[in-house]
């Protein structure tokens, strides 16, 4: 086994987060298991002694300062830090409010940020460190009836690959999640809010959608401990990956927007190319 680690987790009282602290705990690493509700991280990874659950919002970077200034005061360091931290809105951008886009923005886009911001003066001091983000095949492509999610994964993914060539002088990795359907619990009401109906044009298409999110919760193909085995395995090499693509369903994903893209490049390459001044 490697060396025990600090891992750091957001968003650890349920689904992958959970599962990805208890393979942590049982791979010999310390956790800092962070949630909104102590009460529930507490009861879903269960006493140990090697883990240290700590309130955090990630939306509140006040929050982001004590979970990290508590991370150190128990274990002295965090190694690995994994924005898990997850909420899904779903529905067509017109029926979307700006309060549901914002606060989607809030918990995928700011959140990392606020608490990546607060743990990389530790990380920069030690001259190590690895920042996971959890992003999704919807930060490759965009799908209806996903503006708002697809928005703050893209974004994510922006700012991920930005600041990968900024810490990576101080020995800080930095590597993108994009995971396809997993059996977790973010397809449940407990993590998605649908937008109100208020159009009828779009009708017939959200009934379809939301049909086939209710049918996929609990059905979905991919096994959240086989992900949280992959994060282990990568967290450990000395050379992690940039992109971790987990799952046959998100390889899919990945290759239609290379061909899309290609597509796209190709029937206006001698246009694209003819924009240099003639001088």
């Amino acid at each position: 086994m490697d060396a025990s680690k600090v891992w750091f987790i957001t968003g650890a009282g349920r689904g992958m987060g959970t599962t990805i602290a208890k393979a942590a705990l049982n791979a010999g690493h310390r956790v800092v298991a962070t949630g909104r509700n102590t009460n529930v991280v507490g009861k879903a990874i269960g006493e140990n002694e090697n883990v240290r659950v700590v309130q955090l919002d990630v939306t509140r970077p006040e929050d982001a300062q004590s979970a990290v200034n508590a991370a150190i005061d128990q274990f002295g360091t965090i190694d690995v830090l994994v924005n898990n931290a997850a909420h899904y809105y779903g529905g067509f951008f017109e029926e979307l409010t700006s309060e549901q886009i914002e606060r989607q923005l809030q918990v995928a886009l700011f959140g990392p940020m606020h608490v990546t911001r607060t743990v990389l003066p530790v990380m920069r001091k030690q001259r190590s460190g690895h920042i996971i983000s959890i992003s999704s095949g919807a930060g490759l492509s965009g799908f209806e009836f996903n503006s708002a999610y697809c928005a703050s994964k893209f974004a994510l993914e922006g700012w991920m690959e930005s600041l990968a060539p900024e810490v990576t002088p101080f020995g800080i990795h930095t590597t993108i999640v994009n995971p396809g359907f997993f059996r977790t619990e973010l397809l449940t009401e407990a993590s998605s809010t649908y937008a109100k109906p208020s159009f009828e044009d779009y009708a017939e298409r959200r009934a379809n959608y939301l049909a086939f999110f209710n049918g996929q919760n609990g059905q979905q193909s991919g096994d959240p401990n086989k992900l949280a085995s992959a994060l282990l395995m990568i967290a450990s090499q000395e050379q992690p990956p940039k992109r971790l693509i987990a799952g046959a369903d998100a390889i899919g994903i990945a290759k239609q927007k290379i061909v899309d893209l290609q597509a796209q490049i190709n029937p206006y390459r001698d246009l694209s190319t003819s924009m240099a001044y003639d001088d």
